[in-house]
């Protein structure tokens, strides 16, 4: 039977894919096969060649070592840098509501550990008449919250939290996000503290691209918690 994560964030760019990449990283080095799936994608860039590119979903096909297919770590891509029913909309689409659930079928029994990255965060439009939190509840996999560490961030964590179980979501626990770094605001300090106590939720630690790599690890056994 496939384990998996949901990894959600307090908003759009706070290091979903960053986080996401980097436990399967850690869960590969344990030996533990690993999947990355996310239900929907947008805002296209162009590779190299003038291709179109998904930057998130390339960042999860090349932690997964270019082993699993594109088309199945998001079988579900738009092209402007919206909510994707917007997105879907502006070229004359509609996101498949069932795939975004069913897409996730394809990894069971393929993987030991599924981890699943949302779009933006849990109120974030993923259909018509559903949000992230709704394909969620519908995965059933336990979350991970991916926050920014700075000023502010304690309001919008505390939110995701209190989103989460008015919707019955369990919490894994959440993760800080030093992106960009923020080494002049003090309140960096004391975030980490005060989120893990107003949400009774563990605050794993923090993480940040300017971190040196032997600083990237969160000491989490992340096969013992999913």
């Amino acid at each position: 039977m496939t384990r998996g994560l949901f990894i959600t964030g307090t908003d759009t760019g706070v290091g979903k894919t960053f986080v996401t990449t980097r436990i399967a990283q850690e869960l590969q080095t344990a030996g533990v096969s690993v999947g990355i799936y996310k239900p929907a994608c947008s805002g296209v860039e162009a590779n190299e060649a003038g291709e179109p590119m998904w930057e998130d979903v390339d960042a999860h096909f090349h932690a997964l070592d270019g082993v699993f297919p594109r088309e199945r770590i998001c079988p579900q891509c738009f092209h402007a840098p919206l909510a994707p029913p917007v997105a879907a909309l502006a070229e004359g689409r509609c996101v498949d509501a069932d795939l975004l659930r069913s897409g996730a079928d394809w990894w069971r029994g393929r993987v030991d550990v599924l981890l699943i990255e949302g779009a933006g965060g849990l109120l974030c439009p993923m259909t018509e008449s559903t949000t992230i939190a709704d394909v969620a509840a519908d995965l059933a996999f336990p979350l991970l919250i991916v926050a920014r560490l700075g000023l502010g961030t304690i309001n919008h964590t505390l939110l995701t939290v209190e989103v989460a179980r008015s919707r019955g979501l369990p919490i894994t626990g959440i993760v800080l996000n030093d992106h960009p770094p923020q080494s002049d605001d003090p309140a960096t300090k004391t975030n980490p503290e005060e989120i893990a106590r107003r949400s009774n939720v563990p605050v794993f630690g923090v993480v940040g691209s300017g971190m040196l790599e032997s600083e990237l690890g969160l000491g989490v056994d992340w096969n013992a918690i999913i």
